[in-house]
């Protein structure tokens, strides 16, 4: 479309041939559409851009300004399908939905729009500022803040239990939970952390306040501080969502919660309440099968590393680790090996805990540590089952590792991950367990870390300057830190003012080359490991995230919190 729509513009004498390259360039470095970046650059005014839009596609140009749009329309279509195509909905008539577009060419958008509200959609158009400004308009008001939420909430009139959480009533307990404040008010911390893309949702209660945090792009931020009364009452209606046990609160307790969100899609939240000093804390992980990244090539790998990673995991057998800390990405990376994996001809078992999402084609085991279903109880029968492939959840001790590497050791390839800091230290942590050296040596095929690294946003990206010393104290080569033009962002509507959105994974793929293997059977410790891996061209953490600041992807803060100096 950009290209199409800048040859018309040209042909029309609305832009000259050189506007339309230096509006083109803008746009590959800032990203938007071409017509915004256009108006932007002082090209072309907006309304004259939506005139012609209109005579050329043959639909009216409407001021949004002069509307009053229905909540009920604004309903409709979600915020974020609006905001994705730049639309809103403003009038509706029998089955015809009348959509303002900023790019009435965009056939994808309409067709979505179509599909998700089930009308058949009527074009008009209006100036991109005008379509966002009415977006963020209607939006704000048809969706009621959490802040006003609160305000609301302070005359409540709940209070449960004293100084002594054990005088709390059950019965007072569950009423209170069931009072439509709370039920609107759980429901609005729900589905406000999907529209923030947060992956964790945190409700901590302390001694003297009591508050909310979602866990965005990697980073903790405290969204609101309920009243202190709506504590249990709010603990217990997360519980009874996700069929807990509201009379137990000395010991932790984990569940589940599913929300449908409109007609095909679902979130699954997996609950976990811990009982603290000042009350239970909860705290939600969203699971998003529709965000589920599958697609290898767009999980962070450079293009070597995905070739000796793919490589390995097309071996018929051997042990593939995936190492990193809690929420690093492992079990994306898993599950995107075992998506390439899977067919009809191969049979392939997984022992997780929890299992996060279902995958067609694959048998999952949920692990039920109280009746002794653990990954060793697992991986036993796994190798009863006829299996070709097994992941397992995680080693954690010496039995679950010593099954997993006879397994790998008899023609089967086994997936797995372990909580280490890189991949060279991974081989120390399977030697302490108690494996041998030469078990490890012959069984291992490859280990990967990584780390999952904020994204700088693309909306209020700006140039960034820094001592080209600085860069190469970190790890840079100086030809390029000379080079290299870097960014922040500056935080903007997009971002929630953070100046990031999105995540990348720092990868370090360590393939374990005959030269490695001399080096575990001869206990060489992990920094010589190391050392070694580098000099047969391994990209550890570090310059894998530098290759990423390069390309002016990630900043330098993310950089440094993320990764260790080699």
């Amino acid at each position: 479309m950009s290209q199409k729509l800048g040859e018309l513009l040209v042909r029309e004498n609305l832009i000259t041939p050189a506007q339309l390259q230096q509006a083109l360039e803008e746009q590959k470095k800032k990203g938007g559409r071409l017509g915004a970046n256009l108006t932007r650059l002082g090209f072309i005014n907006e309304e004259e851009l939506a005139d012609f839009l209109s005579k050329q596609y043959g639909v009216p140009s409407i001021n949004l300004n002069e509307f009053e749009i229905d909540t009920e329309v604004i309903s409709l279509i979600p915020e974020e399908q609006s905001r994705k195509h730049m639309l809103i909905p403003i009038n509706r008539a029998g089955s015809t939905l009348v959509v303002a577009m900023a790019d009435p060419s965009n056939m994808f958008a309409i067709s979505d729009i179509e599909f998700l509200t089930g009308y058949k959609v009527e074009v008009v158009v209006a100036p991109e500022n005008t379509v966002k400004e009415a977006i963020d308009r209607y939006y704000a008001a048809s969706s009621q803040n959490l802040d006003d939420m609160l305000g609301d909430m302070e005359d409540l009139d709940i209070a449960l239990g004293g100084d002594g959480e054990e005088d709390v009533n059950i019965t007072d307990l569950e009423k209170a939970s069931d009072d439509a404040p709370v039920i609107r008010l759980v429901n609005l911390i729900l589905t406000d952390a999907i529209k923030k893309l947060a992956s964790d949702i945190h409700i901590e209660p302390y001694e003297k306040t009591f508050r909310v945090r979602y866990r965005i792009d990697g980073v903790l931020y405290e969204v609101m501080k309920p009243p202190m009364k709506l504590k249990n009452p709010i603990i217990a209606r997360i519980k009874i969502m996700s069929n807990l046990d509201i009379a137990e609160r000395r010991l932790p307790q984990d569940g589940r919660i599913k929300i449908k969100l409109g007609k095909d899609k679902e979130m699954d939240y997996r609950v976990s309440v811990l009982p603290t000093l000042f009350g239970e804390k909860a705290v939600l992980r969203l699971l998003d099968k529709s965000n589920l990244q599958l697609d290898m090539t767009k999980l962070g790998f450079l293009p070597e590393q995905l070739k000796i990673f793919k490589h390995a995991i097309d071996m018929p057998f051997g042990m593939i680790l995936v190492t990193g800390p809690t929420g690093s990405g492992k079990t994306t990376t898993l599950y995107s090996a075992l998506s390439e994996l899977n067919k009809t001809t191969t049979n392939i078992s997984t022992a997780e805990d929890p299992v996060e999402f279902n995958l067609m084609g694959i048998n999952q085991v949920q692990m039920k540590e109280e009746i002794g279903l653990n990954f060793a109880a697992a991986l036993r029968s796994f190798l009863r089952q006829d299996p070709d492939i097994i992941m397992v959840g995680e080693i954690r001790d010496f039995e679950t590792a010593e099954i997993a590497v006879k397994a790998a050791l008899t023609g089967h390839l086994v997936l797995s991950t372990l909580h280490t800091n890189d991949a060279p230290s991974t081989v120390n942590r399977l030697l302490n367990m108690g494996v041998e050296p030469f078990l490890v040596a012959s069984s291992v095929n490859v280990i990967q870390a990584q780390r999952l690294g904020r994204k700088i946003c693309k909306e209020c990206k700006q140039p960034f300057e820094v001592e080209p010393s600085a860069l190469i104290e970190l790890g840079l080569d100086e030809e390029k830190a000379k080079s290299c033009q870097l960014y922040k962002g500056t935080g903007c509507f997009n971002c929630s003012e953070t100046g990031y959105k999105g995540r990348i994974s720092f990868i370090e793929v360590m393939y374990m080359y005959d030269e490695l293997k001399e080096f575990v059977l001869n206990g060489a410790s992990s920094a010589e490991l190391k050392k070694e891996a580098i000099r047969l061209g391994m990209v550890t953490l570090r310059q894998s995230s530098l290759y990423y600041l390069s390309e002016g992807i990630t900043s330098l803060d993310e950089v440094v919190r993320v990764t260790a100096a080699d």
